[in-house]
């Protein structure tokens, strides 16, 4: 029997290539992910050196300034330091809830990035139903502050964790009555779409000017949702030694920073999608828009605008919270129920009832 060297040779050749796709094709899906994860981290210890230098403007006093320029190491330099401690678990606790609870929160939240259009055609997954999509795995979060709670075995860690969950709840209900009424004046659920339907007005096309109820409640709910000053009742430290984090150390401590700001961060980012038009920067007055359309034309070029338009509109809301935390008392839990369920509730249901009217007699 001959065999045909040449032949043999040209299979394995093609073998190779066939596996070089292979390999090709599950790096072309893993960049864009590690990408965003990379842009979520630098953009989180920002957000920390922001806030500890806007504080300390704001309270007089010195901030960060000795690890690195201006301090902009020091929150790297805070992780580092959490990644190397001790991690302490309660010797009457629930091992495997006190272990999951943190990650339970981070990874929610972490998922929630994958429906944020950050320019033109830039968003590692369009899904139809994107907003609710943000808006059930948000809601998983407070489970994993639960899970914290009740692990830690402590009974200041499980009324944070409670809090944490009635929080949660009283203003979910809220947010999620104005997604929807967002969703019906752009016909759709996907964030695409949204961005889209505001940039065929230009400025006066964005939902804060058709939506302005809307837009308040949606702003104190993701505030509260993020359990920001003055709704930070879950890790109230003079009563309850902040609260379901009480028991923990090392990085467990560390995740649960990490979650609170990728909430405040995706949070202003939802904001900038459905009320401000997203990466589309139309001024009034001024005919800029046919410079921005390049993006069409130059991808790299005008997704870099796109993005940075989309990254300073969220750090202006950014910016706002910071200046919240620092300028309210905190509220009494009565009055955090009562703000959700006895005011906001029903001012969305009405916005969403207005909206409804409007959209059927447009028809």
């Amino acid at each position: 029997m001959i065999i045909d060297t040449t032949k043999v040779q040209d299979i394995h050749s093609f073998s190779g290539l066939e596996s070089l796709k292979e390999v090709y094709g599950i790096l072309w899906v893993l960049v864009p992910i590690l990408i965003l994860l990379l842009g979520i981290t630098i953009s989180v210890l920002a957000i920390v050196w922001l806030e500890r230098e806007i504080s300390a403007g704001i309270q007089q006093r010195i901030g960060p300034e000795y690890a690195g320029p201006f301090g902009v190491l020091q929150a790297l330099a805070d992780g580092t330091k959490l990644l190397f401690k001790e991690n302490l678990i309660p010797s009457r606790g629930n091992i495997r809830l006190f272990s999951i609870g943190p990650s339970i929160s981070v990874i929610s939240i972490l998922l929630s990035y994958s429906v944020i259009p950050f320019g033109y055609n830039f968003v590692l997954s369009d899904f139809n139903i994107g907003v609710f999509l943000w808006i059930a795995i948000s809601s998983i979060a407070p489970i994993g502050l639960l899970m914290s709670g009740y692990g830690s075995n402590n009974k200041y860690s499980f009324l944070g964790g409670l809090r944490a969950a009635a929080q949660s709840i009283s203003y979910e209900i809220p947010l999620t009555l104005c997604v929807l009424s967002i969703s019906l004046l752009s016909n759709s659920l996907s964030t695409v779409d949204i961005v889209d339907a505001q940039s065929k007005y230009g400025f006066w096309g964005w939902n804060l000017w058709r939506q302005p109820m809307g837009f308040i409640v949606f702003l104190i709910s993701s505030l509260a949702e993020c359990e920001r000053l003055p709704f930070d009742l879950p890790e109230a430290e003079e009563e309850l030694v902040a609260g379901y984090q009480t028991e923990y150390s090392g990085i467990r401590f560390g995740l649960f920073y990490v979650a609170s700001y990728l909430n405040l961060l995706i949070s202003s980012l939802f904001v900038t999608v459905l009320y401000l038009g997203g990466s589309n920067l139309s001024i009034p007055y001024i005919f800029v828009s046919e410079f921005f359309e390049i993006n069409k034309t130059y991808g790299v070029f005008g997704t870099t605008i796109d993005v940075f338009i989309t990254l300073a509109k969220t750090y202006f809301f950014l910016f706002l919270s910071i200046i919240t935390r620092w300028a309210l008392p905190r509220l009494r839990m009565d009055q955090l129920l009562n703000l959700g369920w006895k005011f906001l509730l029903p001012i969305s249901l009405g916005n969403l009832l207005l909206t409804t009217s409007s959209q059927l007699f447009s028809l």
